[in-house]
């Protein structure tokens, strides 16, 4: 059975808090501009951390398209299958 867009979420809630410290609130509409640290060091060490947490590996491609994190998490999602 595929993932929740929900049970990814609360995923990248602990990928969020090991890569920027980060213990805000997460939803569709999050951007760089919402976390201090999101910057693009920040978004391959997120990256790749999402990746090891949900089994799921990324081309350069579609990491330059996510525009927010529900972008990230419909990817996951898709991935996940």
């Amino acid at each position: 059975m595929p993932m929740s867009h929900e049970e990814i979420y609360a995923g990248l809630n602990g990928v969020f808090d090991d890569v920027f410290e980060y213990e805000g609130a997460l939803g569709p509409g999050t951007t760089s501009d919402d976390v201090e640290g999101w910057d693009s060091i920040g978004h391959v060490r997120m990256i790749l951390a999402a990746e090891r947490k949900f089994g799921v590996r990324f081309q350069p491609s579609e990491v330059t398209g996510f525009e927010n994190l529900g972008d990230l998490v419909a990817a996951i999602s898709a991935k996940l299958g």
